[in-house]
């Protein structure tokens, strides 16, 4: 049996994961849940009730998105994804996406919820954290990776596309013009179709979804 990914679509988190199964070429079965009603089969696998997770025939459990990308591009990865992302820093910029980044994404997004500074106070804030350093490198390369994507290109550009859709009028407007068209190719990229399948909510006892969609049955 294939393992199982429990995802939510619109998640960033997911789709990283969903981009690097795409990628690798890797089959899991799909399981598209609903945060507001999770499943007992995804609280069962892991308590904390966040996706993605992925679950082997065999019990063992993956529940990061970070690693469930490690773990699918070191079955095949042809393109070097794990190798160029090996280059000095780059590895660093996740741990800024995932930390303050998202921290102050998260604020910007419901800046109501956070009514101690402004929304725009956060979105600078995230700027200054993460877009700033992305420009710089972008600005060199189309990549972060160099001429070629790396994982590391996959691990924050759906945070990224997060932010720019915050305020979709400030982004086209902003001045992070390299960093605005890397985003733009990742978004109307042919990986980013594929990793965006539409399911419908998984059901207990529904058929097993193929995911990717032209992935090998097998693995």
């Amino acid at each position: 049996m294939l393992p199982i990914l429990y995802s939510f679509r619109r998640c960033p988190y997911a789709i990283r994961a969903r981009l690097a199964l795409c990628q690798a070429g890797v089959a899991v079965q799909l399981r598209e849940v609903v945060l507001s009603d999770k499943p007992a089969d995804l609280l069962a696998a892991s308590a904390a009730g966040t996706v993605p997770v992925l679950q082997f025939v065999h019990g063992e459990v993956i529940a990061h998105s970070r690693e469930i990308m490690q773990w699918a591009l070191e079955q095949h990865d042809a393109d070097g994804w794990l190798e160029r992302a090996g280059a000095p820093g780059l590895r660093a910029l996740v741990d800024l996406c995932d930390g303050d980044f998202k921290q102050a994404l998260d604020r910007y997004k419901y800046a109501d919820r956070h009514p101690g500074r402004s929304a725009g106070a956060w979105r600078d804030q995230a700027v200054a954290c993460l877009v700033e350093p992305l420009e710089a490198r972008l600005a060199r390369s189309p990549q972060l990776g160099g001429d070629r994507p790396c994982l590391v290109d996959a691990a924050i550009f759906p945070f990224v596309r997060q932010f720019a859709g915050v305020d979709a009028a400030w982004w086209a407007a902003s001045p992070w013009a390299a960093t605005r068209r890397w985003h733009d190719a990742w978004a109307g990229g042919a990986l980013m179709a594929q990793a965006m399948l539409r399911v419908p909510r998984w059901r207990p006892g529904d058929p097993p979804t193929l995911f990717p969609a032209a992935a090998p049955a097998t693995p």
